[in-house]
């Protein structure tokens, strides 16, 4: 016999998936819907949580999942949970996380051979793998002040627009503009996750270096992305384009990140209106249309795509803080309720399924326990 109960939360959950279908642009807020509002103790909490349960303290860097076996979590995306580290050091000014900043580069750097990104296409062989660790290495920089991490981020950066003699000629294409995703087949085309990045790692040196030819690179790749992969119309980034075929118009909100992250910095430094305005429409379509009704960030089932909704925070915040744009704060604000409220009572885990229960039995992967962890260290609780 099938309880009540059972057949309560069958029919919440149906309501609550279709509520946040991403086609459904009308944002959709009732007045029942209230959950608890997470705390600066919270955000400290969540940020240990992942940290006992995900992170490697002997190799130090990021287990796949919580169940700890060998398996690592793919090459990119610990330079996101560097960035993590980074924010949460930021916030607290502690010196365990300060520590923590050089732990996981060390432990990186012997993992994936010591950001050797010229001579060993075996383990750096994605563009945008390495475009990821220049950004993150220019930001260790900034922090710390530490010459090594402008050193890597200025080679790696090098690295992917000229290539390394013998292995590639490098992903920018000097003939058709844009940046191209691996070195291997130029069939597999030019993904957001290579151009945007790039124009955000180009903004960063030019910031710390001023070599005017960074800034040249960052607006004429923004160019490219905005003729080839953004619509102007709704403020959607396509995923790729092929040669000359039609744009992939996937989206995903990591590439709406990049290129709000992409377009607030090359606004602050030119003041042209029309970068201010590709960001606030790329995150209004990201708020309005891809968060669906009930204007939770929405829930993608890829492998490595828990660690979408950390990129978005990374970049929103700086819309948010650097162009004065607060009404974007309780969108994020009520994602974050909704996962934290979701957490495993016990470990303190999320997932990326932000409307739905963390299973308390089952390990769970680093790129899932990351989205809500990352947006608390950048979005600051509404109440102290």
């Amino acid at each position: 016999m099938i309880s009540f109960f059972y057949c309560l939360t069958v029919v919440v959950m149906s309501f609550f998936s279709s509520c946040n279908e991403a086609d459904d642009d009308k944002p959709y807020t009732p007045d029942y819907d209230v959950v608890p509002q997470y705390t600066a103790a919270d955000v400290d909490t969540a940020f240990n949580a992942f940290n006992r349960h995900l992170f490697d303290p002997t190799r130090k860097l990021y287990y796949r999942d919580s169940g700890k076996p060998t398996a690592v979590g793919a090459i990119w995306t610990q330079a996101v949970y560097w960035d993590m580290a980074m924010n949460a050091y930021k916030r607290t000014k502690s010196p365990q996380h300060r520590q923590l900043i050089e732990d996981i580069y060390t432990g990186c750097g012997n993992y994936y051979a010591n950001y050797d990104w010229n001579t060993k296409p075996q383990v750096w062989f994605i563009y945008d793998d390495i475009m990821w660790w220049v950004i993150s290495m220019a930001r260790a920089y900034e922090i710390t002040g530490e010459q090594k991490y402008l050193d890597h981020s200025i080679s790696g950066f090098h690295r992917v627009w000229y290539g390394a003699p013998g292995i590639d000629n490098g992903s920018y294409d000097a003939v058709n503009g844009g940046m191209l995703w691996d070195w291997h087949d130029a069939a597999k085309g030019k993904m957001s996750c290579i151009n945007y990045p790039t124009v955000i790692a180009a903004m960063t040196l030019y910031n710390i270096t001023k070599n005017a030819d960074y800034l040249s690179k960052a607006k004429e790749i923004y160019q490219w992305s905005h003729d080839n992969l953004f619509d102007s119309r709704t403020g959607r980034v396509a995923d790729s384009k092929h040669g000359g075929n039609s744009p992939n118009w996937t989206t995903h909100t990591y590439n709406q990140a990049t290129c709000i992250g992409a377009a607030v910095m090359l606004y602050k430094e030119t003041g042209e209106q029309r970068y201010l305005d590709d960001a606030v429409l790329t995150a209004d379509y990201t708020k309005n249309t891809m968060s669906g009704k009930l204007q939770i960030l929405p829930y993608e089932g890829g492998e490595e795509q828990g660690i979408y909704h950390a990129i978005l925070g990374q970049y929103m915040i700086r819309l948010i803080e650097d162009c004065n744009k607060p009404e974007y704060l309780p969108w994020l604000r009520r994602s974050i309720n909704y996962g934290w409220k979701n957490r495993d009572a016990v470990r303190k885990l999320t997932t990326k399924n932000f409307i739905a229960p963390t299973p308390s039995n089952e390990p769970i992967s680093c790129y899932d326990a990351s989205g809500v962890v990352a947006l608390m260290q950048v979005c600051p609780p509404e109440s102290k």
